[in-house]
């Protein structure tokens, strides 16, 4: 794998109209991601709805963002970079205190580089930011290294917050109690 120096990644937040397709790719490469691993497909969470009306509840206006990870390579001198789309995060109101982190992905040669720590960070400082004193999440039970990065962040695991997948877990984790990150 190659190494993507820390430095070169960029976290930005999505642009509507203009990042639709970006993240609409990313968001079918992550559904692939939990069918090939985890032979899961997102029906049971409405996914090609959310596609067809992104931004949707990830809306700025609804309390919501979506981010990009992103690398800038220099096409040539005096020439704008080309940017190299790496990963993608969103968050959602769930109730008016609670938000919810959505969609957590890295393309394959963008993992094990810190670019998940990265989005979370920007994630957890906007949820802040917005007012919500918790944040909810679900992943797989076999995502172990995702399972693994949302403990280190302080969520814990709790009963299911809604109806899903058998092999779902859900985790919480209580802006109140968790200091900010330097970031």
């Amino acid at each position: 794998m190659a190494t993507i120096p820390e430095h070169s990644v960029k976290v930005r937040p999505a642009i509507f109209p203009d990042d639709k397709d970006t993240i609409k790719k990313l968001f079918l490469a992550y559904e692939q991601h939990l069918l090939d691993t985890a032979s899961v497909k997102l029906d049971f969470q409405n996914f090609e709805h959310e596609l067809a009306s992104l931004p949707g509840k990830y809306d700025l206006e609804k309390n919501g963002a979506l981010w990009l990870a992103c690398i800038s390579t220099p096409i040539a001198e005096n020439a704008p970079a080309k940017e190299a789309l790496i990963g993608c995060m969103g968050l959602r109101a769930f109730t008016a205190h609670s938000g919810e982190l959505k969609r957590l992905y890295l393309t394959p040669e963008a993992r094990g580089h810190g670019v998940s720590k990265m989005l979370m960070d920007v994630a957890i400082a906007r949820a802040r930011e917005l007012g919500y004193g918790e944040l909810l999440l679900d992943t797989l039970k076999s995502m172990t290294e995702a399972r693994r990065l949302y403990e280190k962040y302080g969520f814990a695991e709790v009963e299911a917050y809604y109806e899903s997948h058998p092999d779902a877990v859900f985790y919480r984790l209580d802006l109140r109690e968790v200091e900010p990150k330097d970031t």
